[in-house]
């Protein structure tokens, strides 16, 4: 890092790592609004041609690499230089991202996005240490807030963001990564310094990350394709068995494995983890609520884009609203009750817009209501959730751990789409109407769920200072 300018090193380095947290989170949520359109540009639907179900993989595909590689990929950044790890995660990320602006069909659409979710999963966790090693001790709480907060950030904007960008081509929600990427390139390479390498760093279990991806991806797969093939198929049951078998592997292999992606020793914490169950079944129902909605106003009441995109992002813009509120008003309040309590409001706001939705569009008496439920619960609990996950760790697991918290997040947006495409199948518009609102309500019911996982976490208030990280 350049001694001349260290305050402005250090902002160019707070700059570069918030952004790139920012990037990898936004395009969880962007694409969403940009999902219908998509479709219709690569002929989803048409005889012979991709379905919904083949579509969800855009999403999916994300979310299921990021979840697998986040843990190994802050690992090997011990190993081979936080620097370098994150200069290739850029790299990786902006070059695919360009791919996927270029994408003239929906597989190769696909494998784009499994290559940006690569670079994602490297910028993520490099971001974190390089932010804390360029700042002084007494500045690292705030730049971890900073850090920490993009993703509620990227949730809120997201599908306001998708809209404007999808009005001119939803190309252009992957090709505004390009020019972004390489500025944080540039920035990166001249401020972020140089770290020790530690050669004897133990390799982290990249077999272990490839039983998560394949047993997520087997499991997504069987859930979106059962309105196909059939629960009855020997197909759809052979996708089921096989995700289960290689989570079996999975937990065999990680408590033998010196250095597993889910090291045994923290599942033994109880707080973490009731945490990573309440957090993987918070987010299976938040991911389908969010995309349910977009469907809704677009295919059920024909919003274009951009006006979907603004009447999607009222609910997610509260989330940060409500977690300061919650912060001032209730300081000392355990995570484990704010987190029970935003499931059930989460759950609520399910079940108003499943009750209440009608094929007329209603969006002041009908869809607003329940996506400000919805968001004030998502503020309730989302934030203590990752607070509360590291609340009992020792500080050389809480980032291990973190990560991990994180990994169950992306797990539970890919069973959450999944389910939304296993409840309609390839229906759209009106057909698809009584499967929307019966994702609400498997939503609301998993939300119990994770209310009652929340109850396990018992955490005391979070200690004086103590941020979320991941």
């Amino acid at each position: 890092m350049p001694t001349q300018s260290q305050p402005a090193a250090v902002r160019a380095v707070l700059l570069v790592t918030v952004g790139a947290a920012f990037l990898s989170s936004l395009d969880l949520f962007v694409v969403n609004v940009a999902f219908d359109e998509i479709g219709r540009d690569l002929g989803v639907g048409s005889p012979g041609g991709p379905t919904a179900g083949d579509l969800s993989w855009v999403l999916n595909a994300y979310a299921v690499v990021v979840a697998a590689l986040l843990v190994p990929f802050g690992r090997l950044a011990d190993r081979y230089g936080r620097r370098r790890l994150f200069l290739l995660g850029v790299a990786v990320f902006t070059l695919a991202s360009a791919a996927c602006a270029l994408s003239g069909d929906v597989w190769v659409l696909v494998g784009f996005r499994a290559a940006q979710a690569v670079g994602a999963a490297a910028m993520t966790p490099t971001s974190l240490g390089i932010l804390l090693a360029a700042l002084p001790p007494e500045r690292r709480l705030v730049g971890v807030r900073v850090w920490a907060a993009v993703g509620a950030v990227a949730a809120a904007i997201g599908p306001t963001v998708g809209g404007l960008l999808t009005e001119l081509s939803w190309r252009w929600v992957f090709l505004i990564n390009v020019p972004v990427g390489v500025a944080m390139l540039l920035v990166a390479v001249r401020a972020v310094a140089d770290d020790r390498v530690a050669d004897d760093a133990p390799t982290p279990d990249l077999v272990g990350a490839a039983l998560v991806a394949g047993s997520a991806g087997l499991l997504a797969l069987g859930l979106v394709k059962s309105h196909e093939w059939g629960w009855s198929a020997g197909a759809t049951w052979a996708a089921l068995a096989g995700a289960v078998v290689l989570a079996l592997a999975f937990a065999r292999r990680s408590a033998r494995h010196h250095t597993p992606v889910i090291d045994p020793a923290l599942l033994r914490v109880r707080t973490f983890r009731w945490s990573v169950l309440a957090m993987l079944l918070f987010n299976v129902s938040f991911a389908a609520n969010l995309l349910v909605g977009v469907l809704w106003l677009q295919q059920v009441w024909g919003y274009g884009v951009l006006r979907a995109g603004l009447a999607v992002a009222v609910g997610p813009l509260l989330v940060p609203l409500t977690a300061a509120v919650v912060q001032r008003v209730l300081p000392t309040a355990s995570p484990s009750r704010l987190v029970t309590a935003g499931s059930l409001v989460c759950a609520l706001g399910c079940l108003v817009a499943a009750a209440g939705m009608g094929e007329s569009p209603a969006y002041a008496t009908a869809y607003l209501p329940a996506w400000v439920v919805g968001g004030i619960g998502v503020g309730l609990a989302l934030p203590n959730l990752m607070a509360g996950s590291t609340h009992d760790l020792p500080p050389s697991m809480a980032a291990t751990g973190s990560g991990v918290v994180t990994m169950a997040r992306q797990l539970g947006f890919v069973v959450g789409v999944s389910v939304l495409f296993a409840l309609v199948g390839d229906a759209v518009g009106v057909p698809a109407v009584d499967g929307f609102r019966q994702t609400w309500v498997v939503a609301a019911v998993v939300l119990v769920a994770a209310a009652a996982a929340a109850t396990g976490m018992r955490t005391r208030a979070t200690r004086p200072g103590a941020v979320p990280v991941g």
